[in-house]
């Protein structure tokens, strides 16, 4: 069940149930290996990965001088600021990437959301008006009354979670 702090209709619920279901089935059936990357990949685009980085080279270099000068000896290899700089200024900018990356990416998985959520309400909300304008015709004496199949069908809402399930059928193939 979803949680929420205010009143929310039934149906927007009930269509971000639908999501939840649907992102829940889609992590199931990944692997364990792919889980396990997934994770790293997350634990290494946040920001204190990176801070933990900078803060693990400081200490290399710092005990690499300590060494050098006779004060600390931890039998680590000499870190080497003209050799290796590069390779931790890379090491730095591509964390720094992966880090804005996965911000942008969080940001489209939610207005990606939004958008299917909205997608959703409207399309309810739409049935609902033809279900309206339907009664509406029927009621008034002076419009002659008929029936419409389109109208009928376009009156009932979609399920969501029926639209998931054949969209996972057909779609399987493809993958």
């Amino acid at each position: 069940m979803v949680s929420h702090k205010v009143n929310v209709p039934d149906h927007v619920i009930k269509n971000v149930e639908s999501i939840v279901k649907l992102q829940s089935q889609q992590e199931q059936h990944d692997t364990l290996h792919l889980k396990f990357l997934d994770r790293l990949a997350m634990m290494s685009s946040k920001p204190a990965f990176l801070y933990g980085l900078i803060t693990f080279f400081f200490l290399w270099w710092l005990s690499s001088k300590l060494h050098r000068i006779g004060v600390l000896d931890l039998g680590i290899p000499d870190y080497h600021l003209h050799e290796q700089l590069l390779d931790t200024v890379a090491l730095l900018l591509s964390t720094t990437l992966l880090i804005r990356q996965n911000r942008q990416d969080n940001l489209a998985n939610q207005q990606s959301h939004l958008m299917l959520q909205l997608d959703l309400l409207t399309e309810q909300k739409i049935a609902k008006i033809i279900a309206l304008l339907e009664e509406l015709r029927a009621d008034l004496p002076n419009v002659i009354d008929r029936r419409d199949h389109e109208a009928e069908t376009m009156k009932e809402m979609t399920d969501p979670e029926l639209v998931i399930t054949i969209l996972q059928e057909n779609l399987q193939p493809l993958q």
